[in-house]
């Protein structure tokens, strides 16, 4: 079981926010109804974080998420989070977890699988996408709140460096670790994934695509389970 006190740190995925993928789908209720606090952090280039436009500035994403981490009561470096991430998020907590083993303690990944391992297929880069996932991605990018040469930048910098990790890095995950994904994501299954992770399990939904994962309900009542945030009502 998770001490209260553990924070539950969500990243989400590219072209969108805290905002729009936990907050407003009601993550950050049900985990706080759940005795929890949840701790959201905006990635570089998106909601409320620094938007550079000069590609070479994101190869700091994963740092700067690190330093954003929450703090215990008193001020002093907290000994262990819950991390929930999705797609781009999802990536990044998982280089958090390579480079910090003893810091997470239970790991949500959602819309993420096979394109970790292979390189196929990553979040954030329109290339190579089938026209329908390039267009929804391109609406996203579109949204008011974007800054669309920012996240041009990123997707410069995601495609000029290797979004995959290798067996060696993924062997330095010691988070049990949840992998959920819809059978209609372009991301690829989830198997390939789970088998390089010390302790993973994976749960495929049907009829679900890359973008609606963060609003389906099996899905978060899974990741509320999973890290012992069930509400208690």
């Amino acid at each position: 079981m998770a001490n209260t006190s553990t924070p539950v740190v969500f990243l989400h995925g590219f072209a969108t926010s805290t905002e729009r993928t936990w907050r407003e789908p009601g993550w950050f209720d049900l985990v706080t109804e759940g005795g929890r606090r949840p701790v959201g952090i905006d990635l570089l280039g998106h909601g409320t974080a620094r938007k550079p436009h000069e590609p070479e500035a994101y190869s700091a994403l994963t740092d700067l998420v690190i330093d954003k981490l929450p703090l215990a009561a008193d001020g002093s470096a907290i000994r262990q989070i819950d991390v929930v991430g999705y797609s781009l998020g999802a990536r990044t907590a998982l280089d958090i977890a390579i480079r910090h083993p003893d810091l997470i303690r239970r790991l949500v990944l959602g819309g993420v699988g096979e394109n970790l391992v292979s390189g196929m297929g990553r979040p954030g880069s329109v290339d190579g996408h089938p026209d329908n996932v390039a267009y929804r991605f391109e609406g996203l990018i579109s949204s008011a709140d974007n800054d669309p040469e920012a996240l041009a930048a990123l997707s410069t910098w995601m495609a000029e460096n290797t979004q995959s990790f290798t067996a060696e890095q993924l062997a330095e995950v010691k988070s049990r670790c949840l992998l959920v994904i819809g059978d209609e994501d372009f991301v690829g299954r989830p198997e390939p994934l789970a088998e390089l992770l010390a302790s993973a399990d994976t749960i495929v939904l049907p009829g679900v695509d890359h973008f609606s994962l963060p609003k389906q309900f099996p899905f978060i009542d899974a990741a509320l389970e999973f890290l012992d945030a069930v509400p208690q009502w």
